[in-house]
């Protein structure tokens, strides 16, 4: 598919990340007034709920004043397509077809907010490459993936309550460790700090509970897609995740990008996944392809340098599961899926180094420190380093862009006496 010229001359720039042919939902405000709706197009945001008072977009009921997109998402795949058809209609280069003086944001003087609000997070284990490297590290090359990764989307239910925004600031949790070597474990401040690229799976609508969904359905389901940093603190997770894996070491936070993506956006990129070592089970198999071609980067920023540098660089077709298995595996059992429902992918790494998707690989578990342009060296995350995800799918002539998604580490909390 070629670029789709915009009225907006802007959007039509190839390096713009929002184009015609993405129009990214969010949530905005400007100074003085309320979060609302919004889509991104070229260096602007179009305001959502001024367009549908002014009677030009309609989903079916007024949605786009919500703080939230979760209004929007529950109204469902025929909303969805309806909104964004008419959408591309009004902004399409030649039309002249006059709007409210107050539909046009610039995208600089915007607020942005959580775009939805997250009903249940759940992070999955999908990229093959990080599986197999983080096993290596622990298992040795023999033992790297579990019996059962070759055959179901592992997964673990994380917090809701911890997903903020890019640009939120990330504080160095707290926990118990028991540091290599050591006879006793501890109590202090995360030494281990990571990072993990994934990507976020947005659900649209759901399922009742009991009532499962094919890998069609799911993928019907999936309203977009975020980027996703699952900040992991891995010594904490290495004391505590026996036998029921993560659980304080993924629970501080985890950040997602502002714009959530349509799949509508996405369709042009879709790949076939990657080969398969054993055939899945029927209800696990895709009726097409279900992957998608979207290259991704992680950049590390120091305190006080004047510039990021990139230190990985993958492809979210390197995952092994597709979101629409992922989605169909949560909901198999007669789990209720609801609108607003987050899904980790799971890190996304290559197979190279330069691919890695956590510090964990990069570093190799802290045995091979890497040199960033300021030459200063890490294995982990230092306090005040900010760490941004980017990604886009390339198409002929534009990008369909994700922007970023930015966390800075805060120093842990003052030192109490938790003895007392």
């Amino acid at each position: 598919m070629p670029l789709l010229r915009s009225r907006l001359a802007a959007a039509n720039d190839p390096a713009s990340p929002f184009p015609l042919n993405n129009l990214p939902y969010g949530v905005f405000s400007t100074e003085g007034t309320a979060p609302r709706c919004g889509a991104a197009l070229g260096d602007s945001v179009i305001d959502l709920e001024a367009l549908e008072a002014a009677g030009m977009i309609d989903a079916g009921a007024p949605v786009f004043g919500a703080a939230a997109l979760n209004p929007f998402m529950a109204r469902g795949k025929d909303a969805w397509a309806r909104v964004r058809a008419r959408l591309q209609a009004l902004f399409t280069e030649g039309c002249i077809e006059s709007l409210p003086g107050d539909a046009l944001i610039p995208l600089e003087s915007a607020r942005l907010h959580m775009p939805f609000t997250v009903a249940e997070y759940t992070d999955f284990y999908a990229g093959r490459n990080h599986a197999f490297n983080v096993g290596v590290m622990f298992r040795g090359p023999e033992n790297a993936l579990p019996p059962n990764w070759l055959h179901i989307p592992i997964g673990y239910n994380g917090r809701a309550s911890t997903v903020v925004v890019s640009g939120t600031p990330v504080t160095r949790p707290l926990g118990q460790m028991k540091p290599h070597g050591s006879e006793t474990h501890i109590f202090g401040p995360c030494r281990r700090l990571d990072i993990e690229l994934e990507m976020g799976i947005v659900v649209g609508t759901g399922n009742e509970m009991g009532r499962p969904m094919t890998v069609a359905e799911a993928d019907e389901a999936i309203f977009g897609f975020c980027l996703l940093n699952d900040w992991s603190a891995r010594d904490i997770q290495a004391w505590e995740y026996q036998p029921l894996g993560p659980f304080q070491a993924k629970a501080f936070a985890t950040s997602i990008s502002p714009w959530v993506v349509t799949k509508a956006a996405l369709e042009p990129f879709r790949c076939a996944p990657p080969e398969r070592e054993f055939e899945l089970l029927p209800y696990l198999r895709e009726p097409g392809p279900m992957s998608y071609d979207v290259k991704l980067e992680v950049l590390m920023r120091p305190e006080g340098a004047a510039k990021a540098t990139r230190i990985a660089h993958t492809n979210y077709n390197e995952m092994y599961y597709s979101a629409a298995q992922q989605l169909c595996h949560h909901a198999i059992g007669g789990c209720a899926m609801r609108t607003g429902d987050l899904l980790g992918s799971g890190t996304i790494s290559g197979p190279e180094k330069e691919n890695r998707g956590s510090l964990l690989e990069i570093c190799w578990g802290g045995k091979e420190p890497f040199t960033l342009e300021t030459g200063e060296t890490r294995t982990f995350l230092e306090d005040g380093d900010e760490m941004t995800l980017r990604g886009w799918a390339e198409g002929d002539g534009y990008r369909v862009g994700f922007g970023e998604c930015v966390g800075r580490i805060l120093p842990a909390p003052p030192e109490r006496d938790w003895s007392a």
